[in-house]
């Protein structure tokens, strides 16, 4: 796939009209289902933003696309310097990944984990100074309760291990080569034009189908869910500050069961249906009750 430059000043990527470069911010999977939001939230923050996805056709039909510099690009082309390519960015927002939410899947440890890296390597060699990557709380594995970021990490999945060693890899890439680096483990998000298969989305689709059950598991596992939004507005935040860095647990702090969310959730629509309780098995991937600890997130909402 070529690279194709649009938006404000185009004709010169390593330009931006009236933002300075200490606030030009590359966003990767910028027409991802959070990526969307943190490029608007990067734009109420006044940062020169990058966007860069696969398909100029979809960032065109986004509302922020003509506010932008936009790339089309795909993590799988190699090219000798991407920091150039991208106009010398001050921060990358890593958030691109491929083959969600198949978690299971073995491309994610086999390509994604080394596409990646490679990808990220050469925009530190050639400039970049400020990395912010999207991680998972998938790292931590079967671990009940709070989970804090010093706890060790031991990923049940594919994608969980994949996203755990491209940690530790840039973790070691950080002897060699001085950068700001922060890892966002994000929790369960939800909110318009997240995944088809996640449980709000498939109940939406019920809703609209007017069907009168909806099939779903026993609902009792506590999960740490945030409102898509509230996530784009903490990425934002975490980016720009300097002060805490490493992992950063991206969370709301408060457990909650699925049939919970999915009764409040119906209770804000206005809406019901019956629950089906018990239809589907809870995952084998997951512990039954875990969330996130909010503390070195708290600290930088206070900044």
């Amino acid at each position: 796939m070529g690279c194709e430059v649009h938006g404000a000043d185009s004709r010169d990527p390593n330009t931006l009209i009236h933002k300075s470069d200490d606030m030009k911010v590359l966003v990767t999977g910028a027409t991802g289902f959070v990526g969307n939001y943190v490029v608007t939230e990067l734009l109420k923050r006044d940062c020169a933003v990058i966007a860069t996805s696969r398909s100029t056709e979809k960032a065109g039909s986004c509302k922020w696309f003509s506010q932008v510099r936009y790339v089309s690009w795909d993590l799988n082309d190699a090219h000798e310097d991407y920091y150039r390519l991208f106009g010398e960015p001050q921060t990358l927002i890593h958030l691109a990944w491929e083959g969600l939410p198949n978690y299971s899947d073995l491309s994610h440890v086999e390509r994604n984990l080394f596409s990646n890296y490679v990808f990220l390597k050469n925009m530190l060699e050639r400039g970049l100074k400020n990395l912010v990557v999207a991680g998972t709380c998938l790292e931590y594995g079967m671990k009940d309760g709070a989970l804090h970021e010093e706890m060790e990490t031991n990923p049940e999945t594919p994608y969980g291990l994949a996203k755990d060693t491209l940690r530790k890899f840039l973790e070691q890439l950080q002897k060699k080569i001085d950068f700001d680096f922060k890892w966002i483990r994000l929790f369960y998000l939800y909110g318009k034009g997240q995944n088809p298969a996640s449980i709000t989305s498939q109940l939406d689709s019920a809703l609209e189908r007017g069907e009168a059950i909806f099939n779903m598991s026993g609902g009792e596992q506590l999960r740490d869910y945030l409102p898509v939004e509230e996530a784009a507005e903490y990425i934002g935040r975490i980016a720009v500050q300097s002060k805490i860095k490493g992992v950063i647990n991206c969370c709301s702090g408060v457990p909650i069961s699925i049939r919970k969310l999915v009764e409040d959730y119906l209770a804000k629509k206005q809406k019901s249906i019956h629950l089906n309780l018990g239809y589907y098995s809870y995952p084998d991937y997951e512990p039954m009750a875990f969330w996130g600890d909010r503390a070195k997130l708290n600290n930088i909402l206070d900044i």
